[in-house]
């Protein structure tokens, strides 16, 4: 019975071939949404780890977690190092990380701390910071580069780079004067540390010390990177800071104090309640997503239905020619169920590897370009419900054709219509 089934598909291959390639590129993106939907949250939740506050000047509260952490956008204002200074020596504070953006090397973006960065930043489930090469930054022109970075140009330590005005991928305002030294390289995090760059706030006030409301001095009024190391590199604003509090329960008050800070207009927000906020607004999004390829799914296995309907009528001869052999209906039947159950299984197991090829060849793309890590992991408990329920719905999509076949007659197989 099976090498009658195998024979009779390979009469049929050009449309089995196309239905088992439909089914596979359903199963693809079914999956595929899945992977990507926990792979955007793995790699957003896990970007930031142990901090309790994140303060920046007035604004949206997914805006300021944003370009604080995940390095996506610019920031309204910045807030000034007094009120820095002040809020950090809060007897409610246990560390504070500030942070300084609007610069980048070869479109990645700079970050300009203190050594509080390597101390107290926390990822995934609160790891700490490593050096994969060399130490923190001491000096106010050292660098330190995220693992993605001295990947991709392949950096080494000691070697001197060149900071750009401005995070745009291009950059036709370079601080060549002062050149920064590469003095350490992080160990992969899986994060937007891996693509950021990160110097002292004395080298960022360095960079612009010459320098009048964005706009690079005038000739003959540059001053030099050893003139600078001589004046006072004290910043005076920064762009947002992280805080860790002595207790979790004072979170709640410390935020209003900031949201309430007469000194200047500024903003305090929890991490976890502003991602929250941002997969509230993505959950249409992902719910859409999932409707359109359950909608590719149904229309690759009614194609299926399709092709094997309309065979029907092309087969009769050997419908009938089965049944005076002794073949039953039932027989019959079982054997375009089981038609159907292959070709959908064929589905699967082709949409699997189309979906984790594309992954490895997507993942270093996605890493690189978007901060995204997508894991290759076995499929979930989840996934295999859902390609059981795949499975399953083309089964019961091959009972219909059978059931017709069922029903044909051996008299009416053998009558030759006009």
């Amino acid at each position: 019975m099976f090498n009658i089934f195998f024979k009779s598909l390979r009469n049929r291959k050009g449309t089995a071939f196309l239905t088992i390639f439909s089914i596979s590129i359903s199963v693809t993106l079914l999956i595929g949404v899945e992977n990507i939907r926990k792979g955007v949250r793995k790699s957003f939740s896990s970007a930031v780890s142990g901090t309790d506050i994140i303060v920046g000047a007035r604004g949206g509260s997914l805006q300021l977690l944003l370009y604080s952490i995940f390095r996506i956008g610019n920031a309204p204002n910045n807030l000034s190092w007094e009120s820095y200074n002040e809020l950090s020596n809060n007897e409610k504070v246990k560390w504070t990380i500030p942070i300084s953006l609007g610069d980048s090397h070869r479109g990645f973006r700079v970050v300009g701390t203190n050594k509080d960065y390597f101390n107290f930043f926390r990822y995934g489930n609160k790891k700490k910071l490593e050096l994969l090469y060399g130490a923190p930054f001491s000096e106010v022109f050292d660098t330190v580069v995220g693992s993605e970075i001295a990947n991709k140009f392949n950096y080494k330590l000691n070697q001197e780079i060149i900071i750009a005005h401005g995070t745009g991928r291009k950059s036709f305002l370079n601080h060549d004067d002062k050149p920064f030294k590469i003095v350490g390289i992080l160990k992969p995090t899986g994060t937007p540390v891996d693509q950021s760059l990160h110097v002292s706030l004395e080298g960022i006030t360095a960079m612009h010390i010459d320098w009048e409301s964005g706009a690079p001095p005038m000739e003959g009024q540059s001053i030099s990177a050893e003139e600078a190391l001589k004046l006072d590199l004290t910043p005076e604003e920064i762009t947002s800071f992280l805080v860790g509090l002595k207790s979790k329960i004072h979170a709640f008050d410390f935020q209003r104090k900031i949201n309430t800070f007469k000194e200047e207009p500024l903003s305090a927000i929890m991490p976890g309640v502003a991602l929250q906020e941002l997969w509230n607004i993505l959950r249409t999004a992902e719910t859409g997503l999932r409707v359109i390829t359950w909608f590719v799914l149904f229309a690759g296995l009614l194609g299926m239905i399709t092709a094997l309907l309309s065979g029907l009528n092309e087969r009769r001869r050997e419908m009938a020619i089965l049944r005076s052999v002794g073949a039953g209906p039932g027989i019959i039947s079982f054997l375009l169920i089981l038609e159907a159950t292959i070709l959908t299984l064929l589905g699967i197991i082709f949409g699997l590897f189309f979906l984790y090829m594309a992954l490895f060849i997507l993942q270093p793309i996605l890493e690189t370009n978007y901060g995204l890590f997508i894991p290759i992991n076995s499929l979930s408990y989840e996934e295999f419900i859902i390609l059981g329920g795949v499975l399953l719905t083309g089964i019961l999509m091959g009972i219909i054709p059978a059931l017709k076949a069922y029903s044909q007659s051996l008299a009416d197989g053998m009558t030759i219509r006009l």
